[in-house]
């Protein structure tokens, strides 16, 4: 007897194509099976006119709290990784995520610049996107390495594998003096042990030098003279206008065999820390915005001029500021949004920060700073690419936000071979919505407002979301862990 059925969905299994009416069972966190005719269970669960499919997976989350994750989880995610920026120490940051509880499953990669934060600086790290934006003022860790000190952040970085790491995250554009041959070291850190880097390009700038296609440039290169699997992070935000170039290159290494890989999320600013070095003053023009384009996400402030803006790198160089690089409400720059979503094989991924809450507030204040992207990403990208313009079919919809990123990590993490799927032996992580109102209501100036149309979410076979609504008390999240650990 199984313990669950999910009764009369229109199930959406990516790798097999399946899009039909079908009736899914549920026993002990797994899929038993995914019938034309109902099979026996404990309870059961009509969801007649919905839409089942594989629960998201977000490679690219940095919004590790409860609160935030539960935010995810009405936005579809059952799975939130935190691979760009990584954590340090790893097993710290796993350990604590566990004994604390979460909502969803979750994940890190090593940490490259927390290494040489370590290395350089003597800091001491102590978790994920919180202690890197604690750190990131540092004096040194920015500053191009001796070969001793590189064989020490590699050093780091091979330990952090071992402890469960999955891939080695790089934030190369927040250190762009590093030099590429401690890049290619990294990557060749990475093929030795077939784990995938993740990699915030370079350059973001549109005209040499410095540009989007060269920092791009420089991660294909790298996978062609290592064999790592490279896998390029927000390629919207990264390449910008140049997304044409950057898409050519990509998918011409692709046809070439090489490991690369990409992600896009359906917004047009950025956020970050306001002490990046591509958000010097000077640099600004090159991005083609002002500092009145740029958000201090805990005050509202738009710094006046460029005087006032190093005043706030210099005193606060930790913090958050959103970006406005493009404007969603201008066709022109929502095509160049597209352009980038509907790359080959592009991965849906938020990039979300974590909401000014406490931890455990639920629900989280609407105005609570932070970035509309980590309430609406994967339900914005359905209603936008799905319902609003068609470009996509539901099926290639759902397999960017699923199969796509669990083939990133099937090889560091052979249980991705059991996410993304709706199969008889696949991980209960299941997202239940309404084709036809699942959408984003977060806004930049309330990003607190969370999705709708997600019906019911369940991780592990357990519900995290039932009826539309989060139930507090369920933290069924599991760690996801490398295979060297």
């Amino acid at each position: 007897m199984n313990d669950l059925l999910l009764r009369g969905a229109r199930v959406v299994d990516p790798e097999t194509g399946l899009d039909a009416v079908r009736h899914v069972a549920l026993t002990d966190g797994k899929i038993t099976s995914v019938s034309e005719e109902p099979a026996p269970a404990r309870r059961e669960l009509d969801l007649t006119g919905r839409v089942l499919a594989p629960g998201f997976i977000d490679l690219h989350s940095h919004a590790q709290t409860v609160g935030s994750l539960r935010m995810q989880a009405l936005d579809g995610v059952t799975t939130a990784l935190e691979l760009e920026s990584g954590a340090a120490p790893v097993d710290q940051a796993y350990r604590r995520a566990s004994d604390e509880g979460r909502p969803i499953n979750f994940g890190y990669s090593a940490s490259w610049a927390m290494a040489r934060m370590k290395v350089l600086d003597g800091a001491e790290p102590d978790g994920g996107w919180e202690s890197f934006a604690d750190l990131c003022g540092g004096p040194h860790w920015r500053d191009k390495a001796t070969a001793a000190q590189i064989d020490q952040v590699l050093a780091e970085l091979e330990s952090q594998l071992h402890a469960g790491a999955l891939g080695i995250g790089v934030l190369l554009g927040y250190a762009p003096q590093t030099g590429r041959k401690e890049y290619v070291q990294v990557a060749r850190l990475a093929q030795r042990y077939d784990v995938p880097t993740f990699t915030h390009a370079r350059f973001k700038n549109p005209d040499d030098p410095g540009t989007a296609l060269e920092g791009i440039a420089e991660v294909v290169a790298a996978a062609a003279g290592t064999g790592a699997h490279m896998h390029l992070c927000h390629i919207n935000s990264t390449s910008l206008r140049a997304i044409d170039e950057v898409g050519a290159v990509v998918d011409g290494a692709r046809r070439h065999g090489l490991k690369v890989s990409t992600e896009a999320y359906p917004y047009g600013a950025g956020m970050t820390t306001i002490g990046v070095p591509f958000l010097t003053p000077e640099n600004l023009p090159r991005l083609g915005i002002t500092p009145r384009d740029l958000v201090i996400a805990a005050t509202g402030e738009r710094p006046r001029d460029a005087e006032r803006l190093r005043e706030i790198q210099r005193t606060d160089p930790g913090a958050m500021v959103a970006i406005h690089y493009l404007d969603e409400d201008d066709p022109a720059d929502w095509s160049v949004l597209e352009r980038a979503l509907l790359l080959p094989d592009t991965a849906i991924a938020s990039d979300a920060i974590p909401f000014a809450a406490p931890d455990d507030t639920w629900p989280l204040p609407v105005t609570a700073a932070g970035h509309p992207r980590t309430s609406g990403t994967f339900s914005r990208f359905l209603a936008t690419m799905v319902r609003g313009s068609g470009r996509l079919s539901l099926v290639e919809a759902v397999g960017r936000c699923t199969l796509r990123p669990a083939e990133v990590l099937s090889a560091v993490a052979p249980q991705f071979l059991r996410k993304g799927r709706v199969q008889e032996g696949a991980d209960a992580d299941l997202v239940v919505f309404d084709l036809d109102e699942v959408r984003d209501r977060s806004t930049y100036t309330e990003p607190g407002r969370p999705s709708t149309g997600v019906d019911h979410l369940l991780v592990n076979g357990e519900f995290v979301v039932r009826d539309g609504e989060v139930l507090p008390d369920a933290r069924p999240g599991r760690a996801v862990k490398g295979r060297l650990a």
